[in-house]
């Protein structure tokens, strides 16, 4: 994957901008943070999935749920 840097000097004002591929270790981390997300993701729709389920079975709403709760 092509990474772009940039680095502004305040002083100067000039931007440098450059362009490398990623390191084995930035490309390891990148995958891991990716299975992490598409892991909370798949977590997030089953538990949303379970409360509508829920939400089914006691025959109330999400706002009159929301009701009990507060």
């Amino acid at each position: 994957m092509l990474i772009i840097e940039k680095e502004f000097n305040a002083l100067t004002g000039l931007e440098t901008i450059t362009e490398r591929e990623e390191t084995a270790t930035e490309a390891k981390e990148r995958k891991e943070a990716e299975a992490q997300a598409t892991a909370a993701q798949a977590e997030a729709a089953t538990k949303a999935i379970a409360k509508t389920e829920l939400l089914q079975r006691l025959g109330i709403t999400a706002d009159e749920a929301a009701l009990l709760l507060a």
